[in-house]
């Protein structure tokens, strides 16, 4: 290959992920039997439950609808089960096309999504970095697939006893991987997320490995 040619888009992607997650494809043609299935495999053996199992199943739904709309490729939810406990976290991919003639290289839209993150935390006033949405953490790593833009974040939510009582606020955990799709200007975004803050390094190990097993298919 000479240096003028660009390499030929890849047709797909291959992930690993952890025995006890479950994938839905978004597609309108495939998302609603995934669901069932899914449903099917919460409930097995449980028959008296059919108001839970259909709560879930109308959750799963608009779940899947809305990360579609957002341009979402498939979502992966975890169950994976840790003694008693169901560790919750997911994993939604998107693919994002970029409004550029030209790839956008990965250290130019670190400095982009830094730069946003510079204008919201001084829009917020929260400059002191105590109160709001902590700024995240922004960094350019290299994956087996590529080079990629890594983006950790801290998100407060409210709690039980409204917004404004801040020993109720709990938060989620997310990390982001944009990497560059080869021989186009897209990206493919991951979305981890989990709303376990006491663990998160631990979850963000999880992520990080899930992201470095990404490659990409002829």
């Amino acid at each position: 290959m000479t240096r003028t040619e660009s390499p030929m888009p890849p047709a797909d992607y291959r992930l690993l992920l952890p025995d006890g997650w479950f994938r839905i494809p978004l597609d309108p043609d495939q998302r609603d039997s995934s669901v069932d299935a899914l449903v099917e495999r919460q409930f097995r053996g449980i028959d008296n439950a059919p108001h839970l199992k259909e709560e879930l199943r109308g959750d799963l739904r608009r779940r899947a609808v809305k990360a579609y709309r957002g341009g979402g490729i498939e979502l992966y939810l975890s169950f994976q089960a840790a003694g008693p406990f169901t560790i919750p976290a997911s994993l939604l991919v998107t693919l994002a096309p970029l409004r550029h003639a030209e790839p956008l290289p990965p250290e130019d839209l670190a400095r982009v999504l830094a730069e946003d993150a510079e204008a919201t935390e001084d829009g917020n006033g929260n400059g002191n970095g105590n109160a709001g949405t902590p700024v995240p953490e922004i960094a350019v790593e290299e994956l087996t697939a590529g080079t990629a833009v890594r983006v950790r974040r801290l998100t407060r939510q409210p709690g039980d006893n409204g917004p404004d009582a801040p020993q109720a606020a709990h938060a989620s955990v997310s990390v982001e991987y944009h990497l560059p799709v080869p021989g186009t200007t897209a990206y493919l975004l991951l979305t981890f997320s989990t709303p376990l803050e006491p663990i998160a390094d631990a979850m963000a190990g999880l992520f990080d490995a899930i992201a470095g097993s990404l490659t990409w298919t002829e």
